[in-house]
């Protein structure tokens, strides 16, 4: 063979290669580059119990605000750092978390003023959060949703707690003795919503 066939030949064979590794997917090198989604891991983080509906007279009282709460529940062995995570409900009203959830333990997040311990925290809210209808919603501290859970009727006339009339009370009736009244016992609502 000739030295110019020999030049040709190494010159087309070179192009083959590096068109057969251009033509590669660009998953063989073992990296995701954003074209297939794992699920997502469920988080050992929940929400647990909700207190939408404060019992007795809603009058605004720091005490009235305090039994209005969302319990977190870290269901693994392990303590998570919840700093940076948030609560929040439909109209973005949030509270930041600062700070580490021991495994297989749980906080109430209530809506008034108090002092913070292990198993309760305060927004140092003035005004109630959650409403009849509405949705409390944990992310994480990178802003992912992590949890979130709703209640009252939606405006298709369903219900957001999966069927149940109740509206998520933990007695299973309504608190109010049957008269929703918009919501309040007294007739009225709530504070600036």
């Amino acid at each position: 063979m000739s030295r110019s066939a020999r030049r040709i030949t190494a010159t087309v064979l070179a192009s083959g290669a590096l068109l057969a590794a251009a033509a590669l997917p660009a998953t063989a090198d073992g990296r995701d580059h954003g074209r297939h989604h794992r699920p997502a891991q469920r988080s050992a983080v929940v929400l647990g119990e909700i207190q939408y509906d404060s019992p007795g007279r809603d009058n605004g009282s720091n005490r009235s605000l305090n039994a209005e709460w969302v319990t977190v529940t870290n269901t693994s062995r392990h303590a998570v750092n919840l700093r940076g995570w948030t609560l929040s409900d439909e109209s973005r009203r949030t509270y930041t978390f600062d700070l580490r959830l021991a495994g297989r333990s749980s906080v109430r997040v209530h809506t008034g003023v108090g002092r913070d311990t292990r198993h309760d925290v305060y927004q140092d809210r003035r005004h109630y959060v959650w409403d009849s209808r509405d949705t409390a919603t944990l992310r994480d501290n990178r802003g992912h949703k992590v949890d979130s859970k709703s209640w009252g009727r939606h405006r298709d006339g369903g219900y957001r707690d999966g069927g149940h009339r109740d509206g998520g009370y933990r007695d299973g009736g309504q608190r109010d003795g049957g008269q929703r009244d918009g919501g309040y016992r007294d007739g009225g609502q709530r504070g600036n919503r």
